[in-house]
């Protein structure tokens, strides 16, 4: 262990302000909200030790059984909405012999918008004389209350989020499938094979590993979801949006009871690393990457 040391002691030094930091903002605030889930927290007060009592009371409210089937339709919604969007335009996209990096810029541009931008414009969208309104009573429709009725406020929340996040996803299937050989389609179209074939035989193949990683990352991202419910409707209506997300947030910033919120992240923690195992178990037997 001495040898070792001393073999690698400059590599070590250089290593110890990057260890140091990830200790401090990582796993400081997770074991820290791991000791607050079994306190009740009152920085005035003083700080009491009150066990299994904060999980109790999180298992005895009604909202939170909402909150996590909001919180799981919010995940389905998304994955039937929008997961499989920025992989269709990439492919499309992968596919084009022109004009294919302005394709690029042009698809990523919606990342680059504000939130705060964002999600005014998208009020604006949804209003009862917003542009989607206005054409369906051009039509002869009757005008869909989208933020306000309890049907159609979380699959409006997750139409305005795929276009918002889209771009980033986009980006990652065109990288992935920037590394799948270029001569497997040259040989592809020497025999012959059209769009469809090549996309089904050698695009397709050459990033189901991605596919995985990212319908594994959308899944832990979107069961953390609550900035966009919090900003267009705060959880509403009749609690239609209330997500799990938001609920920590509300009870640890609304209600300043750190030791509830605290215990509601550690049973989101639970879920999430057991996702995480689940992807390390799938890569480690070759599932993803044969």
């Amino acid at each position: 262990m001495a040898k070792w040391i001393k073999k690698y002691r400059w590599g070590l030094l250089f290593l110890l302000p990057e260890i140091a930091v990830f200790l401090l903002f990582l796993w400081v605030p997770i074991v820290r909200g791991i000791v607050y889930s079994f306190e009740k927290v009152d920085f005035v007060a003083g700080i009491q030790f009150v066990g299994l009592d904060n999980y109790r009371d999180i298992l005895s409210r009604s909202e939170i059984l909402q909150s996590v089937r909001n919180s799981l339709y919010y995940m389905v919604l998304c994955v039937l909405i929008g997961f499989w969007v920025p992989c269709l335009f990439a492919v499309i996209v992968s596919e084009l012999r022109r004009f294919q990096g302005f394709a690029r810029s042009l698809l990523y541009f919606p990342t680059l918008v504000p939130s705060v931008a964002l999600y005014g414009m998208w009020l604006w969208f949804y209003d009862s004389v917003g542009p989607f309104n206005s054409f369906l009573a051009s039509l002869g429709l009757d005008k869909i209350p989208f933020l306000t009725d309890t049907h159609w406020a979380m699959p409006s929340i997750v139409l305005m989020e795929t276009w918002q996040q889209f771009g980033g996803a986009f980006i990652i299937y065109i990288a992935g499938m920037a590394g799948i050989p270029r001569d497997l389609y040259e040989a592809a179209e020497i025999d012959g094979a059209g769009v469809w074939q090549r996309i089904r035989h050698i695009t397709l193949p050459g990033i189901r590993h991605l596919l995985v990683l990212m319908f594994i990352m959308q899944l832990i991202a979107t069961s953390q979801a609550y900035q966009s419910q919090q900003a267009i409707t705060d959880g509403g209506p009749v609690n239609a949006t209330l997500t799990y997300g938001l609920m920590i947030i509300r009870e640890a910033f609304t209600n300043l009871n750190y030791g509830t919120a605290s215990a509601m992240g550690v049973l989101m923690l639970i879920v999430l690393g057991g996702l995480s195992v689940l992807y390390m178990r799938l890569d480690k037997d070759g599932v993803i990457s044969r």
